[in-house]
């Protein structure tokens, strides 16, 4: 694989000690170093731009709303030409949104909800549309899945996406292995992208192998092709729409060479915001997993294995004894308590006071975990409410290709 990829190579420090570098694929995320990815030599690895305080005055200009907190937190680090979607707004011209969602179990984990809650936020500031790929194909080839089983867990999941509270009247969600077959400009769109990318590229971007089944060499176009609005063209008519995709940082790759194509098909490239990686409890090194039961809490945890979970496994940044804590304070940097408790936490002052108290040994372990807990149990209990709520009826509505308002100009 390519060090543009973010695979792991060797690097030389002021010592001259040989070290690894972090890994970071579409399909795998691990770190060196106890506090997780570095993210700002993975911005200059990916040469992405870093979102700055800059940027943040201009968002809150141009819209009017103050950044969300995982804006404010670096939470969503790095963008790709989110100026020019904001230059977009400000000129009354139109955008739409783009995310995605690998389904490859029955419920999602915490991790799976960020891009989701970002981009109900972005959806309700920017009022605009939405497109949301589930790729039940890729996971179909990836995990070796049976592609009927593939299709049940994507609808599985869009219940637990359409409990985010998407407005319906402006979000599509679809599944990449039923949706494609019906809509002739999804797959003229895909091998347009297919014929602008060589063998040697493709293997050079994501490191596939000569032993890998052509399937995987095959699907990259698949997540490109909803980045061009002509994909869509029942939601977007005869436009030129740009779009912006938040996603995790991982996912970079798949647009990188989706930006690269753009200009050869005549459309815009797609902007991006980028996301850190919700850690395991067991620590940063590595993001969560879906299939190991108690690396996340998952969207069907009960309140008391939400707290069990918790309380047995969030790696702590705390010192070994209570008097060396008192003495010397705890390590936010690599706490997961403290760490989720940025993600979830809404209250800017609340986790302000405990990171002071915490870093100071006024607060312990235990302390910071009661707090986590409080807050996933109310937010996993309000989510599995709303996800009752969403029958069969409202996610084929979700799931109908149909005409989202799109105007191409307000």
């Amino acid at each position: 694989m390519s060090a543009e990829m973010g695979i792991e190579k060797l690097s030389i420090n002021a010592n001259g000690d040989v070290q690894s570098e972090d890994v970071v694929t579409p399909w795998n995320v691990e770190s060196t170093g106890a506090k997780g990815i570095d993210y700002d030599k993975l911005i200059e690895r990916f040469g992405s731009s870093k979102i700055d305080d800059e940027l943040l005055q201009r968002f809150e200009k141009v819209t009017g709303q103050k950044p969300h907190h995982f804006l404010r937190r670096g939470i969503f680090f790095s963008h790709r030409d989110m100026n020019t979607i904001l230059k977009l707004y400000e000129e009354g011209k139109p955008f739409y949104l783009y995310t995605g969602r690998g389904p490859s179990s029955e419920s999602m984990h915490l991790g799976h909800l960020i891009p989701f809650m970002f981009c109900k936020w972005l959806q309700d500031v920017f009022d605009v549309p939405l497109v949301i790929q589930l790729t039940d194909d890729e996971k179909s080839i990836w995990k070796n899945i049976k592609l009927e089983t593939a299709i049940e867990l994507a609808y599985l999941n869009a219940k637990d996406i359409i409990a985010c509270g998407f407005n319906i009247k402006k979000t599509f969600i679809f599944s990449n292995l039923e949706h494609i077959g019906n809509n002739p400009a999804f797959y003229q769109n895909m091998i347009r992208i297919q014929k602008c990318v060589t063998f040697n590229q493709v293997k050079g971007i994501f490191g596939f192998g000569d032993s890998d089944p052509i399937a995987k060499i095959s699907f990259p176009p698949t997540q490109a092709a909803p980045a061009f609005c002509s994909t869509f063209p029942f939601i977007f008519k005869n436009s030129k729409a740009h779009c912006l995709i938040p996603c995790a940082i991982d996912q970079d790759p798949y647009f990188r060479m989706t930006r690269d194509v753009a200009p050869r098909i005549g459309y815009p490239k797609p902007a991006l915001l980028h996301s850190t990686f919700f850690p395991a409890l067991q620590g940063s090194k590595t993001k969560m997993s879906a299939s190991e039961d108690n690396s996340a809490i998952f969207l069907i945890d009960t309140p008391k294995k939400i707290k069990d979970k918790v309380n047995k496994h969030a790696f702590s940044g705390g010192q070994a004894t209570l008097e060396e804590h008192r003495k010397l304070g705890g390590n936010c940097d690599v706490d997961i308590s403290y760490q989720w408790l940025t993600f979830f936490l809404d209250d800017d002052e609340k986790l302000e006071k405990l990171k002071v108290g915490y870093t100071s040994g006024e607060i312990l372990t235990g302390e910071l975990k009661k707090e986590l807990i409080e807050v996933l149990q109310k937010l996993v209990g309000a989510h599995q409410e709303n996800r009752t709520k969403v029958t069969d009826e409202i996610v084929k509505e979700y799931m109908t290709p149909r005409d989202l308002g799109f105007v191409t100009k307000k």
